[in-house]
């Protein structure tokens, strides 16, 4: 897992914080901050939710008119039509009528064939309507075309359904119920880029306000952010990691053999080399030197599996997961390696698998590590983390506890037992416990004042309890421990969006955050998210287009194709629809 100034995950800080500043492109955000409250309410909002998460959706058609007040001669003209056989008389008094009362008569008739399921049948009538309809006409037109569209879509014709649509659009560019069926259809002839603009209208001129159709497009740039994530995985170069990443990332090993070896030889070549290289900060030589270890003859080699480790490491690092994993079971399988060894290899292989979204063979590695070596804590804290990422804090809490009792002098894992009780007391609802942990925090600053950590986790919790003062403070301090950690400038400058609203101060922190460490994907992310914020589309989406290259996992670029995504859907919507962006931005739901 990344490491963003401290060792948790980077998008739990948006979690703790929740700043109604970074709402999102299309308030995407806003619908999953009142998630809950939608799936509290009545029945019937419980059972529209339920169906849109399966994909059904309702269906209608416009024009209308109840059964009970249809007038006589419409209901005399439709059983007509029904039955195919219109009387003399009927010819007559419909001749009289001008083409539109003639094509709506053709429309209700349609309708109440519509309401029978004679779907066919209405389409004909619907024909009949757009046919005689004045080309003047535009709204009633763009009626008749929805309204036919509605009968396709009831036989799964979906391309029939979006050229209906568009005819209608082209008539009445903010239908919303030709751009929400035309999404539909585009869902269904898997055109997702095409849905996403529509449902990106549907949401704007709804002015962000109908739950239901953001539910619909937050399951859309899911679908299409994984669709790009698995094209993009397909090219993917190795990404080189800062060396803040890397450092911060061996630093929540306290075990890591890289750590232990003591090298009895001076000659520097293959392993030795590369404990030579890691120690001098020399990172881009560490993987060529440890092939030089591995490739070389077995006599020659005395350190050939530390070595292996050493470069699964690094390609981990760099998100050569196929690799990495290659080097880690190579490791694992060797029945005669040292336990520390293979532990080891099984807690990165763990962490793998949970950025290849395998949580069951991440747990199954961890358990196999502490069988393997029990006193580990580096297992502990690891999985603890993981515990803390899927929200089981009770595990949590009791892994950090037993990292702690084995490691009782790394205030790195105690400061992560600290917040996972913190959390574990939010979630409880019990403030004795909560005050008491901030209490334990505040000791653990003085006892630990040159642990960048203990100050992060702190000023998190302390933005968390809205105490902006004292964790601007604490932020400031972890930045003069550290001031090439990119992560603490972007967690400061979301504090101060979220205190101060102060976004002029918040872009600055986040440019200097790409300034200390260009290969700080979040860094990018973020400012991307601010820029949607701000409605610098087309700056945003070249902010995401860097996070992309930085990205590691299918995961991670899932989540950055969604953010792009959605910047770009917006950005084409408003220029078809010719909307202004500071209307789009004023509209969202908390705008400040």
């Amino acid at each position: 897992m990344e490491s963003t100034g401290s060792t948790f995950p980077k998008w739990q800080l948006a979690i703790l914080i929740g700043t109604p500043v970074l709402i999102g492109s299309l308030g995407y955000l806003y619908w999953k901050n009142n998630q809950s409250a939608i799936e509290e309410g009545s029945d019937e909002d419980k059972a529209e939710l339920k169906k849109l998460k399966k994909g059904i959706k309702s269906i209608s058609i416009d024009g209308d008119t109840n059964s009970n007040n249809t007038s006589d001669v419409t209901q005399q003209h439709t059983d007509s039509v029904a039955n195919g056989i219109l009387k003399e008389s009927e010819t007559k008094q419909f001749k009289k009528l001008s083409p539109l009362e003639q094509s709506i008569r053709w429309k209700e008739s349609g309708n109440e064939c519509f309401k029978t399921g004679k779907y066919d049948t209405a389409i004909e009538l619907y024909d009949k309507a757009i046919e005689i309809c004045p080309k003047t006409n535009n709204i009633d037109l763009s009626q008749f075309y929805q309204n036919r569209a509605a009968a396709y879509e009831q036989l799964k014709k979906w391309k029939n359904v979006a050229d209906d649509c568009t005819h209608a659009l082209e008539l009445n560019p903010k239908y919303i119920k030709a751009l929400h069926r035309r999404a539909r259809a585009y869902e269904n002839l898997k055109e997702l880029e095409l849905c996403l603009e529509d449902v990106t209208a549907v949401a704007i001129l709804e002015g962000f306000q109908n739950n239901m159709s953001l539910i619909f497009a937050d399951r859309i740039l899911k679908d299409l952010g994984l669709k790009h994530a698995k094209e993009a995985m397909q090219n993917k170069q190795p990404v080189e990691p800062s060396k803040n990443f890397i450092v911060n990332y061996f630093k929540s090993f306290s075990q890591d053999p890289v750590h232990m070896v003591v090298v009895s030889s001076t000659e520097p070549k293959g392993f030795i080399k590369a404990i030579n290289a890691f120690k001098n900060g020399q990172y881009a030589d560490v993987v060529s030197a440890c092939n030089e270890e591995i490739e070389g003859s077995e006599d020659d080699s005395d350190y050939k599996l530390e070595a292996l480790l050493l470069r699964g490491t690094f390609y981990l690092l760099s998100g050569q997961f196929e690799k990495s994993l290659a080097d880690f079971n190579h490791v694992i399988n060797h029945k005669e390696a040292d336990a520390k060894l293979r532990s080891n290899a099984l807690t990165k292989r763990a962490s793998l698998n949970m950025q290849t979204d395998q949580k069951d063979a991440s747990f199954k590695d961890f358990e196999t590590a502490i069988k393997l070596d029990p006193d580990n804590p580096d297992i502990y804290h690891h999985r603890g983390q993981v515990y803390l990422l899927v929200e089981q804090l009770e595990d949590a809490v009791n892994d950090f506890t037993k990292a702690s009792e084995l490691s009782p002098k790394n205030p790195i894992t105690y400061v992560h037992k600290l917040y996972s009780e913190y959390r574990q007391a939010v979630n409880e609802q019990d403030n004795t416990k909560l005050f008491s942990k901030i209490e334990e925090f505040s000791e653990a600053v003085k006892q630990y004042s040159d642990c960048i950590e203990v100050y992060s986790l702190f000023a998190q919790i302390l933005s968390d309890q809205q105490q902006y003062q004292l964790a601007d403070e604490y932020f400031e301090k972890a930045m003069k421990l550290e001031p090439n950690n990119a992560g603490l400038y972007v967690h400061r400058g979301l504090l101060l969006l979220q205190w101060k609203g102060d976004i002029n101060e918040a872009l600055k922190l986040l440019e200097k955050a790409i300034e200390v460490d260009d290969k700080c994907e979040f860094a990018y992310e973020t400012l991307g998210t601010v820029e949607v914020q701000r409605g610098n589309l087309e700056r945003a989406i070249s902010l995401f287009e860097h996070a992309l290259k930085l990205a590691k996992s299918e995961m991670e670029l899932t989540h950055i194709f969604s953010l792009k995504d959605a910047a770009q859907a917006q950005l084409n919507v408003t220029k078809k629809m010719g909307l202004s962006l500071a209307s789009i931005m004023s509209s969202l739901p908390n705008f400040n």
